[in-house]
């Protein structure tokens, strides 16, 4: 996934936040191709609301929905499940999955 450059847009909470940290193996294989390609699909699921993303070594990946039902759609999308059986083969030495309900947004800018 190429690095997010831009602080995402949210509503005001409650929303929630899919925080994906994961640790990659060595080669691309597809990999930076599927990433964007699963940003271009998320943008388009019902409840998306917006990402960030960064990889130094640590890759960590934070997207925000609207709602459970909207992250169970976004698991549940086809191309998204092949990607994660690929993730989980291919690409991430290790990884992990928190979900969490965005409950306070500062909105503060520097």
């Amino acid at each position: 996934m190429t690095q997010s450059n831009a602080i995402a847009t949210t509503p005001k909470p409650p929303y929630y936040a899919v925080i994906f940290t994961s640790l990659r193996t060595e080669g691309d294989n597809g990999y930076a191709a599927t990433a964007d390609r699963m940003v271009e699909i998320a943008q388009t699921m019902p409840g998306f609301l917006g990402v960030e993303s960064a990889r130094d070594g640590l890759g960590i990946t934070v997207c925000y929905w609207d709602s459970l039902a909207a992250i169970a759609a976004w698991k549940a999308q086809a191309e998204h499940q092949e990607a994660q059986r690929r993730g989980k083969t291919e690409w991430y030495a290790s990884y992990r999955t928190r979900i969490a309900k965005v409950e306070r947004d500062d909105n503060t800018h520097a």
